[in-house]
């Protein structure tokens, strides 16, 4: 198999959400925040608290951890999609339900102004903002980043969601590396 040679650019500000509902959630959070802050070209920015989340959609299953954290990435966003489905690949996430139970998922928010439909990485996530999920920590940490494409802030994207039931704050920001 030919190795994917890995594009530098930049260092943009990203956000990066990770989700858990299966084994040690929290564990696994720290695992990808890790495992995400060690790749080159990829700086720690700040993290949000942890979350307890209602799935949202697929079989009946486990509560959520949630999370989202902050880098300055100098990859392409390619790259950086392919990185992160290593590191979930590595904590032994299987794809065989959609929307099924994850030991990780890690999606990109947003990378710089990137805007894009296809291919992969869809950039904003496409469904930013329907994710209460995503915007409750992201505002902690990134209220004042305009989502590229949109020119609403996080934090305006946030307020209409209020404080849904679906959505618990756990603790406080911890140290994640």
């Amino acid at each position: 198999m030919m190795e994917r040679r890995t594009r530098r650019w930049s260092p943009q500000r990203t956000l990066i959400a990770f989700g858990s509902n299966v084994g040690d959630r929290a564990g696994w959070l720290r695992f990808g925040v890790r495992q995400v802050a060690s790749l080159p070209g990829v700086t720690w920015r700040a993290g949000s608290s942890l979350y307890e989340t209602d799935p949202v959609g697929g079989p009946p299953q486990d509560h959520y951890l949630n999370a989202v954290a902050a880098f300055d990435v100098a990859l392409d966003p390619a790259d950086l999609l392919a990185a992160c489905l290593q590191i979930e690949h590595a904590a032994g996430r299987i794809r065989s339900v959609p929307n099924g139970p994850r030991t990780l998922d890690i999606d990109l928010i947003l990378v710089g102004e990137h805007v894009r439909g296809a291919p992969d990485p869809v950039l904003p996530h496409p469904r930013l903002e329907e994710r209460a999920f995503v915007l409750i920590p992201a505002d902690e940490i990134a209220s004042d980043w305009t989502v590229p494409g949109d020119g609403r802030t996080i934090a305006e994207l946030r307020r209409p969601l209020g404080d849904p039931p679906s959505v618990r704050l756990v603790g406080p920001p911890r140290r994640w590396l």
